[in-house]
């Protein structure tokens, strides 16, 4: 007798949970608020002209470094054969109008994703440069860079931190002397690299 009282019991109990499963939102947003973003960027400018020459520059999102990053088993874990994105939210990205060497590879004007690629034995940096077209049309975001196809990469060079940096800091110098020479330099808690750039500039 208790067995038939139950299953009525039973099906409200469906009929209630089974239109609250079905909806479950299938798309969620995220962000809206305002993002630590950083920007670098040279600027030439012809002065017999007195315009523009052109102009170069990297955004990116800032992350905090962990001190548990330090640990260089989780960092080798975090980066050794693999591509970091180099940033935070939105792509890292490069937007130039000028042709560029950097590392001596030519890189042509354009817009580009960046991210940082390690070696598998981890000895070896690189600037991982991914097509913006490509990474849209699959409606990708940075954090799945893992995903997205590298076009090509630049070396970067491994060097000592001068201290550490507690936000992703990436930086374009250049001597007054000769601004076409410039420095890339990434910074971020122990990690330091750097890569010559060469811009070439219609005068």
């Amino acid at each position: 007798m208790k067995i038939h009282l139950l299953a009525p019991a039973a099906l409200l109990v469906l009929a209630v949970t089974a239109p609250a499963q079905q909806t479950k939102p299938t798309i969620i947003g995220e962000g809206g608020g305002v993002d630590d973003y950083g920007s670098t960027r040279v600027l030439y400018w012809n002065t017999k002209a007195d315009s523009s020459a052109g102009q170069f520059a990297i955004n990116y999102g800032r992350p905090v470094w962990k001190e548990d990053y330090e640990d260089p088993a989780k960092f080798d874990a975090m980066t050794k054969g693999k591509v970091w994105r180099m940033g935070k939210n939105f792509w890292t990205n490069l937007d130039t109008c000028l042709p560029l060497k950097i590392s001596g590879k030519s890189v042509a004007p354009g817009y580009y994703y960046l991210g940082l690629q390690r070696s598998q034995d981890g000895a070896n940096w690189s600037l991982a440069f991914i097509d913006p077209a490509k990474v849209r049309s699959a409606h990708g975001d940075a954090f799945e860079i893992q995903k997205a196809e590298v076009e090509f990469t630049v070396p970067m060079t491994l060097g000592k931190a001068q201290g550490v940096a507690e936000k992703l800091t990436i930086t374009l110098s250049y001597p007054e002397a000769s601004p076409k020479k410039v420095t890339l330099k990434v910074a971020w808690g122990n990690l330091a690299l750097t890569a010559p750039i060469e811009a070439t500039v219609p005068e």
